[in-house]
């Protein structure tokens, strides 16, 4: 999730290592205690999951209108229902059109497509067959609207996301929500416990997407306070601009909404206020303990399903939103008290903007002693620059350049478990992404700018891709996919990079609507892309044969600007691999230093015949223009 801002835009490509003013750069403050990377994150293969867009495996918990209540938009016409799973993305529902207020994109925020967590069940052997060893869901918690940040109830399992949503929500309504004794296990509860133990099976590892930033306008703590005014005892849970006063007919009461005003994500109170202007790390703590309680509650729930001390049972580890917007302090205690109930687990801070949209958090101050890793955007970025030459476009020596700088202070442990992302649910889709050639967040959807290319790309976007792929799966930090890369989805930024997965058992409409309705577009066959889908499966199966690639050294040996041309090593106790570039649209002969006089054999693409030829510790290879190939020595 993206704070919103308000700054002038002024790019430079120095802008990309954002800001190291922080007393703590590169060190951990005076008494922090710092928690080892687990092992296994280093390994991981990531998988992101918005299980709403996931697949509809049970049609009789898809959402009502009564479920969408408190969430965006807010308003819902009588003739909503949910959509079918292949309908044309900016073909206008007719519900939709009944819709009076709004543009599109306000409008669709109350499309439903009934996803839920029996469709995850029954696609983990999918998984499995692909070599994903780490799923990361969007929020399950909770909450009435499509991207559930803005929780009801943090201590469950989305009741549409299970086989029961009344009766879930007639049984939450039975609790004492701040006392954990009282809690019950819902069937949407169970059942994602199953998926979690059916992931494990499979070697797969788990994490969860919390807020502790905020909640929904429905959540039943700020609940009370309106009812109670400054009587409740969650009054100090938020930033409360006025109580409501019951004399008069008005309803007075007011809060503090998450990026200055959004009415439907009320904010925590912190002990500091950050400042308004950019993101920037600051110390302090979430006020209220009670809250904090409340926090560790439903995180040791999840950790420990059972409470019987073996975590075994629960989810690995944390993806933690907003994490900048959050105090310091917190995130230390929060990150002590998570290792306390399972010592292999992983949190992993969205830690984005300093400035939207040019200007990237360093991330430092918060390695160590609050997160292993961060969402990778900042690699992103700049591999996004040179492999897609897109901006800030990048030619090979200042790649490397970049790499080093945005390295400095980040230890080789933290930089092997980054999730190093190329698309999620807040960004355009990696295809989408290399076919438009701005700024990868910036003006990037039709309704910023028309001219957006929203329709699917064509081939050299597709060879731009793998390359960039190439480099993903052969570079420092955990490969991440965001459902449906695999099988060639495109889309724009949020909400477009939402779209349904793309599954061969059902059939899609011709999607050839415009965002636009006037504008015309190409008409798109929307179908899976087996090839793409085997291209990944072949980079999972050589990452995770090559534990080198997940915790060797890095070394570059070529960044030759005229050839635009780029190598480097990976190296781990006497295991060398070698991914080379070509980004230029000839064919070139590459001159790599090797450094001995070692053979070398291609293991990827699979199958691909070159001659290596080898002379005076210099490897010379031929490559077809925007290709990559990647070698292992022969021991």
């Amino acid at each position: 999730m993206m704070r919103a801002l308000k700054v002038i835009v002024i790019f430079s490509v120095l802008a990309l290592s954002g800001c190291r003013s922080h007393s703590s750069h590169g060190k951990e403050q005076a008494g922090e205690k710092t928690f080892p990377v687990p092992e296994w994150s280093k390994h991981a293969v990531w998988y992101q999951i918005f299980v709403e867009r996931f697949r509809n495996g049970d049609p009789s918990n898809d959402p009502t209108v009564a479920d969408m209540q408190g969430g965006y938009p807010g308003t819902y016409p009588a003739g909503w229902s949910v959509t079918p799973w292949g309908h044309d993305w900016y073909s206008p529902e007719p519900w939709l059109s009944e819709m009076k207020q709004g543009g599109f994109y306000q409008k669709i925020q109350a499309r439903r497509y009934g996803g839920d967590l029996k469709g995850v069940l029954d696609k983990i052997s999918y998984l499995a067959d692909l070599g994903i060893t780490a799923v990361y869901f969007n929020p399950l918690n909770d909450s009435p609207s499509l991207h559930k940040y803005d929780a009801r109830n943090y201590a469950h399992i989305d009741r549409n996301f299970g086989p029961d949503p009344a009766g879930d929500a007639a049984l939450i309504a039975t609790e004492i929500h701040d006392d954990p004794a009282t809690w019950h296990r819902t069937s949407a509860d169970s059942l994602f416990l199953k998926v979690v133990d059916e992931l494990h099976k499979h070697g797969i590892k788990v994490i969860l997407d919390y807020s502790w930033n905020h909640t929904g306008r429905d959540f039943w703590a700020l609940n009370d306070v309106h009812a109670k005014g400054a009587s409740s005892k969650y009054a100090d849970w938020y930033n409360i601009i006025s109580f409501d006063d019951p004399v008069t007919p008005a309803d007075e009461f007011r809060y503090e909404g998450w990026g200055g005003g959004n009415i439907y994500m009320p904010v925590f109170r912190k002990d500091i206020i950050p400042p308004e202007d950019k993101v920037i790390p600051f110390e302090g703590n979430l006020h209220s303990a009670s809250l904090r309680k409340h926090i560790f509650d439903v995180t040791r729930r999840w950790l420990d399903p059972d409470g019987n001390g073996d975590p075994s049972d629960g989810v690995d580890g944390f993806r933690l939103d907003v994490a900048a917007e959050v105090p310091m302090g917190f995130w230390r205690e929060y990150r002590e008290f998570v290792r306390s109930v399972n010592p292999e687990a992983y949190l992993v801070g969205e830690i984005w903007w300093l400035e939207w949209p040019d200007k990237l958090l360093d991330p430092v101050p918060f390695l160590g002693s609050q997160f292993d890793a961060i969402m990778n955007y900042r690699w992103f970025r700049i591999a996004r620059g040179f492999f897609g030459q897109a901006e800030p476009i990048l030619r090979p020596s200042e790649f490397v350049a970049w790499v080093n700088k945005l390295d400095e202070g980040i230890s080789p442990g933290h930089r092997q478990a980054m999730m190093n992302v190329a698309g999620t649910h807040d960004s355009p889709r990696l295809l989408t992404s290399l076919f438009n050639k701005g700024l990868d967040k910036y003006r990037a959807k039709p309704s910023d700018d028309p001219d957006y290319k929203i329709y699917r790309p064509g081939k050299e976007v597709f060879r731009e891709e793998k390359l960039f792929l190439i480099h993903q799966f052969t570079f420092p930090g955990a490969p991440h996919i965001w459902y449906g890369e695999e099988v060639g989805m495109w889309g724009a930024d949020d909400p477009d990079c939402r779209k349904p997965m793309l599954w061969d058992d059902i059939t899609f409409e011709v999607e050839k609507a415009h965002f636009y309705p006037a504008k015309e577009r190409p008409a798109d066959t929307v179908k899976p892309d087996a090839e793409l889908r085997d291209f990944y499966k072949s980079l999972i199966k050589m990452r995770r044969e090559n534990p080198v690639l997940a915790t060797g050294s890095l070394e570059f040996l070529l960044a030759d600007d005229q050839k635009m041309t780029l190598a480097y090593k990976r190296k781990l106790n006497g295991d060398e691999i070698i991914a080379a570039f070509n980004r230029s649209e000839k064919e070139q002969e590459l001159s790599i230093p090797s450094g001995s006089k070692s053979r070398w054999e291609v293991i990827f693409p699979a199958g691909l015949i070159r001659e290596i030829r080898m002379e005076n510790k210099t490897i010379f290879l031929k490559t077809d223009p925007v290709s990559g190939i990647v070698l292992r020595k022969i021991k």
